[in-house]
């Protein structure tokens, strides 16, 4: 073996791009508590205190900083960066995604106008030459969707039935394996590649072959790319890293390309933890490093993923408040061998939010199970009641289909790790759909140009009954699912097809198999909605208000009905149906580049937008108002408590939304108990419960809405500066939010009672 990997054990890994494999023979599990830990270095202190007062400039500046308006971003496009030049020695892990600490690159390949309009609403201006080169002599993402979009996807686009399309940004949710660029260096990397380059096809020049040999020989140059990259910062990544400094350090070069690259909605930083702390342990045994440094270390490199920024148009930052760019990071689980895979290094992430404090990013989660070291729960469920920063994901449901070395690519998707890549895919509006189905495919706000309702949806025959007939509406809403689900795809597969055209993620495939496994994302807003409205159909008597042209713009209730959220299988069983009969719709439909079609329940804080852009529904939602986020219950619904509220949610199925099923809860202090300990005990109680019975996912608030309240309307005081709450995919400082998200987190349920 290469003297960079003296100490560790052998296998499949030596010979073979096999990060797992390399893991599996290596870690050392952990099964103590957290009393080793150490606290921050005096380096640490002074970063993030300077760090600290950066994002307070950028806060005063409209949430910008500085932006790039005259060099396009690229690996090697700016000199070497640092968070304050006086203290770079200070730094134990390099590099910045240019030149200056929180100044957002240039990045015009997802869309020329997108890049200019992003600069133009923080108050700069990309440089005029540009509008040339990218409208005249290169053609972007964004023009060439726009160029191949049918006038019926324009009209579901505007009307939000289908939404948050990845059409004005890059798409995002494609995890680089950045653990390879340690364990092997670039150069072992390149020659792989170069392999799969020579064995590419069978002389037969198909579509797909020229393709991908296209592709692989961009990744290649990518991979080049990264060791000139790390030469700006005096480093040399082509051979592997000899010790757990160069090993983070490696790493991060591999994410820092991504992010230089590409500006998707969700740039991941994936399953890192359990392999650092493999180069951590040899150090540490051969007395080359301390517990104090290794903590260091890991601080340093997540006060860079906290650092990470995109500029963004202003429709984007409406979709997803807060500016998150989702560097999820994963911890935890389980080995298909039953070995837990907790590590020292699991507590040092986690033990970042108590040397730096709170933090939206990196987007750290748990991959949970009963399974778990009890220690490791107990310290977990410590740091979320301190923090709010962490959400938890269900690794016994995820294991048996991704295996034990998956990473989650956005706020709640799995992928294995350097096996596969996700096409990221929005949300259909089902609650829209459901007026649809009512109204005949009409839209019921927007009108066309001669001020008629929008006719987006086809042009069945409406509902003209006074009172809506279950069977009826159900017959309709099934036909409209059919149709949109059908749209859906077909939009996605253009995005998708132009993507990988115009702006293909060469960076990060690169750090990818060639021989991909690729899976198709798709999702769901309004879901509880459309749950609690075809319950108030069936249950009780629900009558249409009408405009003078017919289209249902009201909704009159008579009667009780059940609601999803109370654990009532009346409204659980509709929900589990709901699910499974969109998946099955979309599964009949052909997805780009043979990928698998998946589905998710989850709308992060776009549940605003969708909301805004939805009518009145029968459950008694009031026009235009927002959705409840995710899988989560219908603000108001739930009363019978947080058990009760987790079991409904815990029924829906896995295996029929493996894009994944988002719930945030916001549970008050008080409702886990009179003291810190018992607090902490009662969470974990509550997560093995909920876990157990096969749910998802889990956003875990544990604050008061007072607490919102006092935060909204004084942002100024210190204790807010780093506030952090889990909204319905990721974590975000309240006071980021507009004012109408921060209104629309009060207004949701904060559980007093178990």
């Amino acid at each position: 073996m290469q003297e960079a990997w003296n100490g560790f054990t052998g296998g499949h890994w030596v010979d073979d791009v096999n990060v797992r494999d390399f893991i599996q023979h290596n870690y050392t599990q952990y099964e103590g508590d957290e009393s080793f830990l150490a606290g921050p270095t005096e380096a640490t202190d002074k970063l993030w205190g300077r760090l600290q007062e950066l994002q307070a400039e950028e806060r005063k500046h409209d949430g910008v900083l500085d932006c790039e308006t005259e060099v396009v971003s690229s690996l090697t496009a700016y000199g070497p960066g640092y968070i304050d030049e006086s203290m770079k020695e200070l730094e134990k892990v390099v590099g910045l995604q240019t030149d200056k600490p929180l100044k957002r690159a240039f990045m015009p390949y997802g869309g020329i106008k997108m890049a200019q309009e992003a600069a133009e609403n923080y108050g700069y201006h990309i440089n005029d030459k540009y509008n040339k080169i990218f409208n005249e002599y290169h053609k972007t993402h964004n023009q060439a969707v726009f160029d191949a979009y049918t006038p019926e996807m324009r009209a579901a686009r505007h009307s939000h039935i289908v939404t948050g399309l990845p059409d004005t940004y890059g798409r995002g949710r494609i995890v680089g394996d950045y653990r390879r660029v340690a364990l092997y260096g670039i150069d072992f990397l390149i020659a792989k590649k170069q392999e799969d380059l020579l064995n590419c096809g069978n002389g037969t020049m198909t579509d797909d072959i020229i393709r991908l040999r296209e592709e692989i020989a961009d990744q290649i140059r990518a991979l080049k790319g990264m060791k000139e990259m790390a030469k700006i910062y005096g480093f040399d990544i082509s051979a592997p890293a000899k010790d757990a400094h160069e090993a983070v350090q490696w790493l991060y070069f591999g994410y820092l390309a991504a992010i230089k690259t590409q500006n998707g909605a969700a740039m991941s930083v994936g399953r890192i933890s359990t392999f650092l702390d493999i180069y951590i342990e040899r150090d540490l045994k051969a007395g080359k490093l301390t517990e104090t440094e290794a903590q260091e270390l890991i601080d340093h490199m997540v006060l860079k993923f906290r650092m990470v920024k995109f500029a963004r148009i202003p429709s984007y930052n409406q979709l997803f408040s807060g500016d998150p760019v989702w560097a999820t990071l994963e911890m935890a689980g389980l080995g298909m061998d039953g070995r837990h895979m907790v590590t020292k290094s699991d507590y040092r992430f986690l033990h970042t939010l108590e040397n730096m404090g709170p933090a939206p990013e990196p987007n750290l989660t748990v991959l949970y199970s009963e399974m778990l070291p009890e220690n490791f729960r107990q310290y977990a469920a410590k740091v979320s009641i301190e923090t709010s920063s962490i959400q938890y994901e269900n690794d016994d449901v995820m294991r048996p289909i991704w295996g034990d070395d998956y990473s989650i690519c956005c706020c709640v998707s799995a992928t294995e790790t350097g096996k596969e890549m996700q096409f990221f895919g929005a949300r259909a509006n089902l609650a829209k759909c459901l007026l649809y189905a009512i109204n005949g495919g009409k839209d019921e706000k927007f009108l066309d140009k001669q001020g008629k309702h929008m006719q987006v949806g086809p042009e069945y025959a409406p509902i003209t009954s006074e009172y809506l007939d279950y069977d009826e509406v159900m017959h309709k809403y099934d036909l409209m699912m059919d149709w949109l689900a059908g749209l859906y795809v077909n939009i996605l597969d253009l995005i998708q097809y132009m993507h990988d055209k115009y702006y293909y993620e060469s960076a990060l495939m690169a750090l990818i198999d060639t021989d991909v496994r690729r899976t198709f994302a798709t999702g769901i807003a309004g879901f509880s909605h459309v749950v609690d409205s075809l319950c108030a159909i069936k249950y009780a008597k629900v009558k249409a208000v009408r405009c003078d042209c017919g289209v249902a713009t009201g909704f009159e209730v008579e009667g009780d009905f059940p609601r999803y959220g109370n654990d009532d299988a009346r409204a659980d069983d509709l929900a589990v149906w709901l699910l499974k009969t969109f998946m099955t719709k979309l599964r009949k439909y052909h997805t780009y580049r043979n990928s698998e079609a998946t589905t998710s329940i989850l709308t992060i804080t776009s549940n605003v937008v969708y909301g805004r852009a939805t009518g009145a529904l029968p459950d008694g939602r009031k026009a235009y108002t927002p959705f409840a986020p995710g899988a989560n219950p219908s603000y108001g619904a739930e009363q019978n408590g947080l058990l009760a509220s987790l079991n409904s949610v815990a029924k829906l199925p896995y295996e029929y939304a493996l894009d994944g099923i988002s719930n945030t809860q916001t549970i008050n202090p008080s409702a886990l108990g009179t003291d810190d300990t018992q607090r902490k005990v009662n969470l974990v109680h509550v997560m093995d419960g909920y876990f157990t019975a096969g749910a998802h996912h889990l956003n875990v608030n544990v604050f008061g809405v007072d607490k919102l309240k006092d935060a909204m309307e004084h942002p100024e005081k210190p204790e807010y500066a780093n506030f952090t709450i889990r909204v319905s995919g990721y974590a975000v400082k309240f006071i980021d939010l507009t004012r109408e998200q921060q209104l629309d987190v009060i207004a949701r349920t904060c559980h007093d009672h178990m």
